[in-house]
């Protein structure tokens, strides 16, 4: 039986769940919570939408992980977000302890399962993910450029008026301040961002992606966005159960790809049933490729950052 896991039946994970369940590419999609009865009325309000949906998934929701036996794909979610008053390092302590517990758990139930990590700080939780599993590095991943990738490409088109098929946009990097983004590999119907919009104006559409998140934050006053962020790790994790070779922008860990050595980055990478079959290296420009050293540093000071927090 092909199965999947989804942990956390927030807004992100049951949205995460219901999009996995409706490519009907696996048996059962297993969303798993602390929270009793949670899990388990949105499984059963999903279910109910298979006759009208046409998709033969069965949703299981649980608190028991022991009904994750045998995933194929783990996509965690769970964690909290930044409060009012919260510190960076507050959000890291707390979300690293739920992060190790998390991954104990789904390790000891699946020991072969490919690990997608959406949890903040993201580096730092897909680095924790990777030290506490112990599995291959190519078998897990964090969940980020695909988003902000996706951001980039509908501020261009809203800016631009051309189609959003029309558009290609890239970020690599780590997520939030050290974005990078990638202007020599972003078209606009064709066309390169520079013909189409002046510097001033791809600043703004590069700044505007950055504070994506908090835009949608501060809209919404209660909450955070999961739609997007849901189709991100759902994209994820179709390429990998189908074995797509999708080359799309991740979380990865690099080995000498771009020049960065040992640790988790922003990169294309190719998704397959192994995970990250490959790191795809593109032909930046000086100032893309120095920039993504520069992200490369910050996230090597984020890891060290997690190794200084008790998360035991």
């Amino acid at each position: 039986m092909r199965k999947v896991t989804v942990v956390g039946a927030g807004k992100y994970g049951s949205t995460t769940a219901e999009k996995i369940a409706r490519m009907d590419l696996v048996d059962q999609v297993v969303m798993t919570d602390i929270l009793e009865g949670t899990p388990q009325g949105l499984a059963l309000d999903m279910n109910q939408a298979r006759p009208v949906e046409k998709y033969r998934t069965l949703v299981v929701g649980t608190n028991d992980y022991a009904d994750t036996a045998g995933s194929e794909v783990v996509v965690i979610t769970a964690g909290s977000p930044r409060k009012p008053g919260m510190s960076r390092m507050d959000l890291l302590t707390v979300n690293a302890k739920v992060v190790k517990s998390v991954t104990e758990q789904i390790i000891q139930h699946s020991p072969e399962a490919i690990l997608v990590v959406v949890t903040n700080p993201l580096d730092h939780m897909t680095t924790l993910a990777a030290e506490v599993s112990g599995l291959p590095k190519n078998k897990v991943m964090g969940q980020a450029g695909i988003l902000d990738s996706s951001r980039l490409a509908h501020f261009i088109s809203e800016m631009s008026g051309v189609d959003i098929f029309e558009v290609e946009a890239l970020t690599l990097g780590s997520h939030g301040p050290t974005m990078v983004p990638v202007p020599s590999q972003c078209k606009v119907g064709g066309k390169s961002l520079e013909e189409v919009f002046s510097a001033e104006q791809i600043d703004g559409l590069i700044e505007r992606t950055r504070g994506g998140g908090a835009e949608i934050v501060g809209l919404l006053k209660t909450g955070s966005a999961y739609y997007a962020p849901s189709s991100a790790a759902a994209a994820m994790v179709e390429a990998i159960l189908t074995d797509s070779g999708a080359v799309l922008p991740v979380c990865a860990y690099t080995s000498g790809e771009y020049g960065v050595v040992h640790g988790y980055l922003g990169v294309p990478a190719k998704l397959g049933a192994n995970g990250v079959e490959e790191i795809v290296e593109l032909p930046l420009t000086e100032t893309e490729m120095a920039a993504l050293h520069e992200a490369a540093d910050a996230v090597a000071a984020n890891v060290a950052e997690l190794h200084n927090v008790d998360y035991s």
